[in-house]
């Protein structure tokens, strides 16, 4: 079936990673999209991490809980022939607007170009921060259940601690939800020992970026909040004052 098209001039929809926040984490290809587009749309707080590629620029924003309204906005006006960049932070495609988009253009039965931007993602910044604690394999989990069951989000991290795999947490606690973060600590700590080092970043690559580096045992003491990440090493994570590794067995000793 052919898909309806509303516009009469066609634009195009960019879906724009704009990396953790801060400019110098911005890649060359974003900022190019950006101001190279007529309308900028985005939560409000990612549309002033981007301000200073705005001049003469179409702004659509609003709060959290809006993506929907400010995403068909969007995508609206790009099928009036306007090219439109979507922001996200991080990177569109992990927990970003990029999903939302694709997903939007389907309801809506319209045939307009997208193009995905990629970005740094806060799992990578945070690393970043931490040192390497995601040299091997990892997993991202995010504990807000405003749109996935508490239940399936439990099953993965259950799966995750039994499976030895460095777990990036995202939106780990927030003013109103703070029982999911202690949860997770009963689930790892069933699976991992006290020791296990922990990292939390809140803010990561921006100037007021903090660090915590502590451990599953404590790590319900730590500071954190809806713009932390938090990472929980595995057996070869470990701490290299004061950086948090996880080993690939480069100085391992080799059988043969």
């Amino acid at each position: 079936m052919q898909k309806r098209n509303y516009s009469t001039g066609q634009g195009k929809l960019f879906v724009v990673g704009i990396g953790p926040g801060n400019p110098l984490d911005r890649t060359v290809r974003a900022e190019r999209t950006i101001r190279s587009s007529d309308v900028v749309a985005g939560y409000d707080r990612y549309i002033e991490l981007c301000r200073d590629l705005l001049k003469d620029k179409k702004i659509i924003s609003s709060g959290m809980t809006k993506e929907r309204e400010r995403c068909r906005k969007a995508i609206d006006a790009a099928l009036d022939g306007k090219t439109v960049s979507l922001v996200s932070s991080g990177d569109p495609g992990i927990y970003g607007m990029a999903g939302l988009a694709l997903e939007m253009i389907r309801e809506m039965d319209v045939r307009l170009e997208i193009e995905i931007v990629p970005g740094v993602s806060a799992a990578q910044a945070g690393a970043a921060a931490l040192g390497a604690p995601l040299m091997l394999d990892f997993a991202c989990v995010s504990l807000s259940d405003l749109l996935v069951a508490w239940e399936e989000i439990e099953k993965r991290l259950v799966s995750l601690a039994q499976a030895d795999i460095v777990t990036a947490l995202y939106n780990p606690k927030s003013k109103k939800r703070t029982w999911q973060i202690e949860k997770v600590r009963k689930i790892f700590l069933e699976k991992r020992p006290e020791n296990t080092p922990v990292g939390i970043v809140r803010d990561a690559s921006l100037p007021q970026q903090s660090i915590v580096l502590t451990d599953l045992d404590n790590i319900l003491e730590a500071p954190m909040d809806m713009r932390s990440l938090v990472i929980i090493g595995n057996s070869r994570t470990a701490v290299i004052d004061p950086w948090m590794v996880t080993t690939r067995g480069y100085f391992e000793s080799k059988s043969k």
